[in-house]
C-alpha cells in the first residue's frame, strides 16, 4: 500500500467516527441501519430485475428509474458497509487509499444521482409538453446515449478529486468527522496547501447544485404547460405524474442544502446534528426512492408484487 508521506509522520490510515456521545448505543443503532441497507439493496435489485425482464416496462421512464436505482445501489455499496463496521464492530480505522477511493465513489454516485434526477425532470417535461411525440423524441437508443453521457460526465467530474488528495501532505491529524470519507473532510486534515482541492471541490459542488437549478427551471416550464391545459382533471393527472419525482428531488437535495447552509451560516454548528444529517443523506434516498416509486407507480408496484408472489395476475 502506498503511504501518504509527510515531513512529520507517515499517515497510512484515517479514523472515522460513529455518533459521538452515543457510543454505548452503536450496536442498537446498527440494527435499523442494517435493515435499511438490506431493504434498499434487495428492493432496488428487484426493481432492476423487473424492469429488465418485463417488456411492458421497456420505456424511457422506467429506463431512467433503473438509472436512479443503480445510483442508489452505488451510494449504498460505497458507504454503508463502512458505517456498519463502525457501529457493529467499533472498527474506526480505514486505510488512506481506501478512504480516498471511497470518497471518489461517493461523490461520483452522488453526482450521478443528481444527473439522473435532472434527466427525469426533462423526461416529465417532454411527456407533458409533447405527449404525442414523446416516443419519437425519447427513443430507447437516445435514452441509452443520454445515460452514458451523464455517467461519463459524473466520472470525469470527480476523477481529479483522489489525485488532488494524494498530492497533499498529511500531518498527525487522522480523525475525520463522519462515518465515511468525503473530499472536503479529508482535505481539511492536510498540512500542505490545499487551495487546489478547495476550489475544485467547490466547482464540483456548484456543478451538482446547478442540476437542482435546472430541475427547478424544468418544473417552471412544466407548470406553465399544465396551466395551459383546459381540463381541470387533465391538469391534476399531469401533475400527479410528477409527484414521485418531486419527492425524490426533495429527499436527495434537502439534506445537501441543509448541510451546506449549516456549514456556511450557522454560528454554532451542532456536530451531532451534522453527523446525523450526513448519515441520513446516504441512508434515506436509496430506501425512500424505492418506496416512493413502488407506491406511486402502478406498473412497478404490480410487477414487483407479482415477482414476490403477492399479487394475482
Amino acid at each position: 500500500m502506498m503511504l501518504l508521506n509527510t515531513s512529520d509522520v507517515d499517515v497510512s490510515s484515517f479514523l472515522l467516527i460513529g455518533i459521538p456521545g452515543l457510543e454505548h448505543m452503536h450496536i442498537w443503532i446498527s440494527i435499523p441501519i442494517c435493515l435499511m441497507y438490506l431493504t434498499a439493496i434487495l428492493g432496488n435489485c428487484t426493481v432492476l430485475s423487473v424492469i429488465r425482464t418485463e417488456p411492458s416496462l421497456h420505456e424511457p421512464m422506467y429506463y431512467f428509474l433503473s438509472m436512479l436505482a443503480l445510483s442508489d445501489l452505488g451510494l449504498s455499496f460505497s458507504s454503508i458497509p463502512t458505517m456498519l463496521r463502525i457501529f457493529l464492530f467499533n472498527t474506526m480505522e480505514i486505510s488512506a487509499n481506501a478512504c480516498i477511493a471511497q470518497e471518489f465513489f461517493i461523490h461520483g454516485f452522488t453526482d450521478m444521482e443528481s444527473s439522473v434526477l435532472l434527466i427525469m425532470s426533462f423526461d416529465h417535461f417532454v411527456a407533458i409538453r409533447h405527449p404525442l411525440r414523446y416516443s419519437s423524441i425519447l427513443t430507447s437508443s437516445r435514452v441509452v446515449q443520454i445515460g452514458l453521457v451523464f455517467a461519463a460526465k459524473s466520472i470525469l467530474l470527480v476523477l481529479p478529486l483522489p489525485f488532488t488528495l494524494k498530492r497533499l501532505r498529511y500531518c498527525n491529524k487522522q480523525l475525520l468527522s463522519h462515518s465515511y470519507c468525503l473530499h472536503q473532510n479529508v482535505m481539511k486534515l492536510a498540512c500542505s496547501d490545499n487551495r487546489v482541492n478547495f476550489y475544485y471541490g467547490l466547482f464540483v459542488a456548484l456543478c451538482m447544485m446547478s442540476d437542482s437549478v435546472f430541475i427547478a427551471v424544468s418544473y417552471v416550464f412544466i407548470l406553465k404547460t399544465v396551466l395551459g391545459i383546459a381540463s381541470h382533471g387533465e391538469r391534476l393527472k399531469a401533475l400527479n405524474t410528477c409527484v414521485s419525482h418531486i419527492c425524490a428531488v426533495l429527499i436527495f437535495y434537502v439534506p445537501i442544502i441543509t448541510l451546506a447552509t449549516m456549514h456556511c451560516f450557522a454560528k454554532q454548528k451542532s456536530p451531532l446534528a451534522m453527523i446525523l444529517i450526513a448519515d441520513a443523506f446516504l441512508l434515506v434516498p436509496p430506501l425512500m426512492n424505492l418506496i416512493v416509486y413502488c407506491v406511486k407507480t402502478h406498473q412497478i408496484r404490480v410487477k414487483v408484487l407479482e415477482k414476490l408472489g403477492l399479487h394475482s395476475k
